[in-house]
């Protein structure tokens, strides 16, 4: 009954699911305190006291029929207003309802916009270590996955092997920034490069290439280090965008699609979109969490960086001390580590057994290197600590935890 499709992704279920799986049955034999799963990227900070107050003030002042209705696929204007509007007054856009489509999440926002510019062997580039669902969901269209080697040196975007990559085929360009899974943030010198190198393309193919920027850590940015927006750099960009990270939110599947109006073709690329937000099953984003987004953003609602930034410090610091190697993170809630060994799958197998669950590199294109999701709590992190220098003894690594 399962499709030729499916099969192959029935066959290589996501590693990370597989994990928080393997997690919830370690907890049920050791203890949850005692198993430290870093595994799946899902915010352990609290949601903002501002989502509950939004919430029910939604359900308390707005017309129920009107909260709980339908409304256009793009979502509601009001709601695509206040996010431009926000938007423009953070980063100097110039943004209009015109040019946000409400999604359910980041997942879908980017399945939409593929299915509106996808025709089947089309080639999508992305740059390893890359978010593993990036493949599925160029598939999903029919699309071809061309996949740039990492530069392991600073996992900035390989950018002289990018521009060996570009096809004829070539019809979209995915980054993440800050990128899941180093905690890397693309500097602006190396996005004006990119934006370079795609308008040399588009210039030489008379064809556009779209660049997709996949935002969901946006705003998970430390030591003042400032992510830039694409759309300045590049005109055809479209952004993609979740409050899953920022505002601890990943159950509510809430986002939104930026389209520019400079994008070629911006008004049918938009009105496509709201048609393929409707076919691919979603019809509009979540009618209450539109709501309550509006009402966020006029609160000031934000992620609680102070947490995720304690976090950062205590496991870079205590994993360098233990003798592993890692590069500091500047966004995101992720250390992407070194293994002490060349294949890191076995060096997970190791770690398990000392009920340490980390995401092995391959699973992002990247094989050497672990993820370590560190949007835990602050008491696991020290729990662990023990465990990850046991872990690094019995690879002869040098260093006492104690000295961090």
């Amino acid at each position: 009954m399962v499709s030729g499709k499916m099969r192959p992704l029935l066959e290589n279920n996501s590693v990370i699911r597989v994990m928080f799986e393997e997690g919830k049955r370690l907890a049920a034999v050791y203890g949850p305190e005692n198993v430290y799963d870093f595994s799946l990227g899902n915010p352990n900070v609290p949601a903002p006291d501002e989502v509950k107050e939004a919430i029910l003030e939604v359900l308390e002042e707005e017309d129920p029929v009107f909260v709980h209705g339908y409304m256009s696929n793009a979502g509601y204007e009001d709601v695509r207003e206040t996010i431009a509007d926000s938007l423009n007054e953070r980063f100097g856009t110039s943004f209009g309802a015109g040019n946000i489509l409400m999604t359910v999440g980041a997942a879908s926002g980017l399945n939409v916009i593929l299915k509106t510019v996808l025709e089947p062997g089309d080639e999508v580039v992305v740059f390893a270590p890359y978010f593993v669902e990036y493949g599925n969901y160029v598939r999903n269209y029919d699309g071809n996955l061309v996949v740039v080697p990492p530069d392991t040196v600073d996992f900035q975007p390989n950018l002289e092997e990018f521009a060996k990559r570009l096809t004829e085929k070539t019809k979209a360009v995915i980054i993440n920034t800050p990128n899941n899974p180093t905690g890397v943030v693309y500097s602006e010198e190396t996005l004006k490069r990119l934006a370079g190198i795609l308008e040399e393309k588009e210039k030489e193919s008379g064809k556009g290439i779209l660049l997709i920027s996949d935002e969901p850590y946006r705003e998970l940015a430390y030591d003042g280090v400032q992510v830039p927006y694409v759309t300045k750099y590049y005109k055809d960009t479209v952004v993609c965008y979740s409050y899953s990270k920022s505002l601890s939110l990943p159950g509510e599947r809430i986002g939104y699609l930026v389209i520019p109006d400079e994008l070629q073709d911006s008004g049918q690329v938009f009105t496509s979109a709201s048609i393929a937000n409707r076919v691919l099953g979603s019809v509009n984003a979540p009618s209450l969490m539109q709501r309550v987004i509006k009402r966020c953003i006029k609160k000031g609602a934000c992620v609680n960086l102070a947490a995720y930034d304690r976090n950062r410090n205590r496991l870079y610091e205590g994993l360098k001390a233990c003798g592993f190697s890692c590069i500091r993170p500047e966004g995101a809630f992720y250390l992407f580590v070194k293994s002490p060994v060349e294949d890191e799958k076995e060096f997970c197998d190791r770690a398990a057994k000392h009920n340490l669950l980390l995401v092995p590199g391959s699973s992002f294109a990247c094989p050497g290197y672990v993820r370590v999701a560190y949007c835990v709590s602050y008491e696991q992190i020290e729990r662990s600590m023990p465990a990850f220098l046991a872990l690094a003894k019995e690879y002869g690594l040098g260093g006492e935890e104690g000295e961090a």
